[in-house]
Parts: C-alpha cells; sequence; structure tokens
C-alpha cells in the first residue's frame, strides 16, 4: 500500500514536469530555426546588394562594350566583389557577350526564372544553370538603356546558404530558399519526405526588399535528440522526485539532495576540470600566435560537460578562484615546455571580476609561472566585459600590478557589456577582443562595420592589440584584413581542442630546429590560414 500510495503521489508531478520540459525544448528548438532562418536571409540580402551596387558603379561609367579596357574594369570588380564569381556584358536578349575572363568566354546559360528583385528596380534576379552541369547560379542582371548593352553578375547558389548552423557546428537542418515567384535558389541538408512533412519543425524569413523566401527545417524527433541534456535532466528530475515521495510514503529517513557546490568541490579535488584551447591565428601570415585557454569539467565517466554549466555556480560560490589557479597549474604541466621554447606564443586565461576584488591572483600568477618554463611576457590575462567591475580603482591597481610583472592584460567582449570605453580608458589594457556578434554582421550590417572601424581608430590611437572571436567563414577573415585586424580565432581555424590535439597543431604549425632551439623569427611565417586550418 506504501509503494502504490508513493507513486500514485508521484505520478501527477512527474507528469506535469515532462509535459513542461517538452514544451521547453520544442520552444528552444523553435526559436533556433526563427534565428537560424533571419541569419541566411541577412547573408543573402547583403550579398545581393553589395553586388547591385557594384553593377551600379559599372553602368555609371558606361561600362557597356567589349573592349579591353571595360574587360580589365569587369575583371576588378569581380575581385573587388565578394560573392561575385564573374561579371559580365548581356545584350538586350539575355546573351553573354563577354565576361571578365574574356571575350567568348562564357558558357551557355539556361535561364530557369526571371523576375525583378524589387518592384521599384530595373535588376533581374535570374536562377540560371550554366551548360550541362547542375549546380544552379543567381545571375544579377542590370538591363542597358535603350539599345545598349546591359551588366550581369554570377553568384554561385551555395553562397546564399548557410553551410554552419549560427552556434558554429555542422548543419543539421534542411535549409530551402527560393525567389518571389518559387524558383529554386539552393538547398542544403536533407528534404523531409512528403509523408513526414507534419513531423517536421520549421523557421520561414521573407525579405522585405527581394521577394525571398527561406525556411529551415528539422525533424521533431531530432529535437529530442539534440536537446539531450535537458531530456536527461528531466529524467533524473522525474525520477528522484519519485524515489523522494516513495521514501516518505514508507516513512524512510529523507535523503538530502547532493549540493551542487559540494559537487564542484569534490570535482577540483579530483581534477576534473580540464583546459581546451582554442588557437590565435595571424590572419596575415598564417602563423599561430597563441591560445585562448578555456575550462570543460570531463567527470570520470568521459562525459565533458560545458562551461554554461557550472561557471556561474563557480562564480557565485568563489570556487572560479582555485579553479583558475587549478587551470593555470595544468596548463603550466600539459603544455609548458612546448610554449615555453616558444617566445613569441601568448598563451590567455580568462578571469572574472571577483579576480579583481584584491591582490591575490597577482601573487598566484607569480608564484605559479616563475616555476614554470611559461615566461610571465608570455601570459595574457582577459577580464570579461560581460560583467560590472564594482570598484575601476581597485580593478586598475591590479591590472597595473600584473602588468608590472609583465603580464598582458585584455578585455574580453567589448562591445556587448558594461561601460566599455570607460574600461579601455580607465584601467589601461593592452589588448581588446570584438565580440562574436559584430564579426557575425561583417558585410551585411554598416553599423557593425563602422563600430569595428572605430574600435580599431581607438585602439591603434592607444596601443592596443586587437583580436576578433567567433570567426567562422574565411569572407570574415578578408574583411578582418582589409579593416587593420591582424589577429583572430574561431571556428574557421579551429574549435576549442584538448591539450593533446592542441600540441600535435603547435608541433606541425611551428617546429622547432632542436630541443631548446626555437624557429627564426619569420621562419613560420610561410604558414597560411588554409595550412593552419587543415593541420
Amino acid at each position: 500500500m506504501a509503494i502504490a500510495a508513493g507513486v500514485m503521489l508521484a505520478g501527477p508531478p512527474v507528469a506535469g514536469f515532462n509535459l513542461w520540459l517538452n514544451d521547453l525544448v520544442e520552444r528552444q528548438a523553435q526559436a533556433e530555426l526563427e534565428h537560424s532562418a533571419r541569419r541566411s536571409m541577412t547573408l543573402a540580402e547583403g550579398r545581393i546588394a553589395r553586388t547591385i551596387a557594384t553593377l551600379d558603379a559599372l553602368a555609371g561609367r558606361g561600362i557597356d562594350t567589349c573592349r579591353a579596357q571595360n574587360i580589365d574594369a569587369l575583371r576588378q570588380a569581380t575581385f573587388a566583389t565578394t560573392p561575385v564569381k564573374e561579371m559580365s556584358i548581356i545584350s538586350a536578349d539575355g546573351r553573354s557577350l563577354c565576361s571578365d575572363v574574356g571575350v567568348g568566354a562564357t558558357e551557355p546559360r539556361k535561364v530557369i526564372s526571371s523576375e525583378r528583385v524589387a518592384a521599384d528596380s530595373e535588376v533581374l534576379l535570374e536562377v540560371v544553370r550554366m551548360g550541362e552541369r547542375p549546380e544552379l547560379w543567381v545571375r544579377l542582371r542590370r538591363p542597358g538603356t535603350g539599345a545598349a548593352n546591359g551588366l550581369a553578375a554570377m553568384i554561385p547558389s551555395e553562397l546564399f546558404i548557410a553551410r554552419v548552423s549560427s552556434r558554429g557546428g555542422p548543419l543539421t537542418t534542411h535549409t530551402r530558399m527560393t525567389t518571389r515567384g518559387g524558383a529554386l535558389i539552393g538547398e542544403a541538408g536533407t528534404p523531409p519526405a512528403a509523408a513526414e512533412a507534419d513531423g517536421h519543425m520549421a523557421g520561414t524569413r521573407e525579405s522585405g526588399k527581394y521577394g525571398l523566401n527561406v525556411s529551415i527545417s528539422l525533424p521533431r524527433e531530432s529535437v529530442v535528440l539534440s536537446q539531450g541534456d535537458l531530456r536527461a535532466l528531466g529524467t533524473v528530475a522525474s525520477g528522484l522526485l519519485a524515489i523522494l515521495i516513495l521514501a516518505l510514503s514508507l516513512l524512510m529517513p529523507k535523503r538530502a539532495r547532493d549540493n551542487p557546490v559540494a559537487e564542484l568541490e569534490r570535482a577540483l579535488k579530483a581534477g576534473e576540470f580540464i583546459p581546451y584551447y582554442q588557437p590565435i591565428v595571424d590572419i596575415r601570415s598564417g602563423r599561430l600566435r597563441g591560445a585562448e585557454v578555456l575550462i570543460r569539467w570531463k567527470k570520470a565517466d568521459g562525459t565533458i560537460v560545458p562551461p554554461a554549466s557550472f561557471i556561474p555556480l563557480a562564480e557565485s560560490s568563489g570556487l572560479i578562484l582555485d579553479m583558475t589557479r587549478e587551470l593555470m597549474l595544468r596548463v603550466c604541466q600539459e603544455a609548458g615546455p612546448q610554449i615555453g621554447r616558444r617566445p613569441h606564443f601568448k598563451i590567455a586565461f580568462n578571469l572574472t571580476a571577483r579576480h579583481f576584488g584584491n591582490e591575490d591572483i597577482v601573487e598566484d600568477v607569480r608564484r605559479i609561472f616563475n616555476k614554470s618554463q611559461i615566461r610571465l611576457s608570455q601570459v595574457v590575462l582577459e577580464v570579461t566585459e560581460r560583467q560590472p567591475l564594482e570598484n575601476l580603482t581597485e580593478t586598475r591597481r591590479v591590472v597595473a600590478a600584473l602588468q608590472g610583472l609583465g603580464v598582458r592584460v585584455a578585455i574580453d567582449d567589448v562591445g556587448t557589456g558594461h561601460s566599455g570605453l570607460s574600461y579601455m580608458l580607465k584601467l589601461g589594457v593592452d589588448i581588446i577582443k570584438i565580440d562574436k556578434m559584430f564579426i557575425d554582421a561583417l558585410g551585411t550590417d554598416r553599423n557593425s562595420n563602422t563600430i569595428i572601424e572605430t574600435l580599431i581608430d581607438l585602439a591603434q590611437n592607444m596601443r592596443m592589440e586587437i583580436i576578433a572571436e567567433g570567426v567562422e567563414s574565411f569572407e570574415q577573415v578578408i574583411h578582418l584584413r582589409e579593416l587593420g585586424v591582424r589577429a583572430a580565432q574561431g571556428y574557421v581555424f579551429a574549435p576549442p581542442l584538448p591539450g593533446a590535439a592542441f600540441l600535435q597543431l603547435v608541433e606541425a604549425t611551428d617546429p622547432l630546429r632542436a630541443a631548446g632551439e626555437s624557429v627564426p623569427e619569420g621562419a613560420a611565417e610561410t604558414a597560411s590560414p588554409a595550412s593552419v586550418n587543415a593541420a
């Protein structure tokens, strides 16, 4: 009777909790799909806008014939406009007369659909196929005035579809983009079968400028798999509740629930917090400049817990101070010899506002790295802008003491949090790190370009170094190089790597001639971003 009573009492709360959790999982997945759809449409609109501006500029210069100087102008425009792969002169009936490659060098085009990009625009957006190849292309055609020839720009349709998720991982959804009239521009992923359409969730977006439509969908069952942590939480919570009520029904002593802070303390003593390394690359030379150390919780069963699951509790409980010391010691033990033999290499650690309450961090850094092969001049300490620093005067004193050791100090997530310019001016830091939010909008959001340019000018005037975070494409690398940024990190180069994989990357991209002898300055300059990524 006691067991039956326990099950009956536990049933309704468990069922209600699971219903709430199911709804939460689906709402999170739907929000992610809508975000991905907005991201894809922003990408497409930005590329069309840049291409139309280039066509208008060429038309304004009177480029409408296949003379040598006009072909040279087409070639320069193709090189300068990132998404465009071919510029051509088009006759009134739509034939390609010549391209940036030369006269008579274009493949036959089969126009699948043709419509105006907007009601008030003369520019046509056409979906075409070149020769017998199956790939689709988008052709933006600007007709000439009267009997004059027009201009056209060719863009691969695959550039209109994002190939990675908004979090930087592999694409797990089906993405489909069409014109206003319904013509297919491109798609990625596996489309759902007609019989399975009802079992899919979708996020959609329509372009108010150009009439494009994008739909991003995924099976509902995959949402369960992708949200495994939440499902596991629901199962564990339901089980604990059932056990608790059953124990009460049997008049057994109530078992105290695990204290999450005590679990963090146990994991810290067991050495379960380990470093992962995200490479920082010189985007002009391709040389590996250093790495940012990120903490991960590797449990005894091999499960890796991301920092978002435990860092807030570690900060509020004060354990973040012990974690930081442990992380520095682990890096010195694991990677100290390889980093120490490369004086140009910098290794960065994240600090929180709590670290700057007194000068304990100064003594910790001095003690740890004086016994390590890593020089103090190779250490970078990053303070995030997402958390407010309550006492700027005390923080400035701690920053100065760290700099007195030879350590460099950086502000992380610049532009997203509290008083970024005030921090830069008052704290006297050495490095600023531009947040991924602005990098994502490069080339598509004029305000982001302006903010980045302003930060670069300010940093250069204050003799600060700049590092771009969250770089996910080589187009972003090109934009950053043009804006004067030299160092960057992100998935386009490498994700955060465990120690063994990271040290293999270091040895492959920056080998030493002999033990204790580093490669002369500039010897590794021949590496390229592509070679670092491949390694």
